[in-house]
């Protein structure tokens, strides 16, 4: 099993954001914790399971074994993890 974190691409209030994902919820919300994030900032959307991260969490989540995904170079690899993450948001199993 594996978390994800994406480019930190999309600017909002003076931060630059990416997508924290995992292959299953139990560890997404695991590694979020691990991270600090608190569970009210979880993402449960049929658009796609994930936590919001900031560009330097996003440095550090990589550091504690998150893979680092990129939105230009790894496209297969990345809609592979965007579908499960819809799937997860949409309650489906994996």
């Amino acid at each position: 099993m594996t978390v994800y974190v994406d480019d930190a691409v999309h600017p909002w209030r003076g931060e630059r954001w990416a997508h924290l994902l995992a292959d299953t919820l139990d560890e997404l919300h695991a590694f979020a914790a691990l991270l600090g994030i608190p569970r009210r900032a979880f993402q449960d959307r049929t658009s796609g399971a994930h936590y919001d991260v900031t560009a330097a969490m996003r440095e550090r989540a990589i550091t504690l074994g998150a893979l680092p995904i990129s939105r230009h170079q790894d496209r297969a690899l990345v809609r592979a993890v965007i579908a499960n993450a819809r799937r997860q948001g949409r309650g489906e199993a994996p």
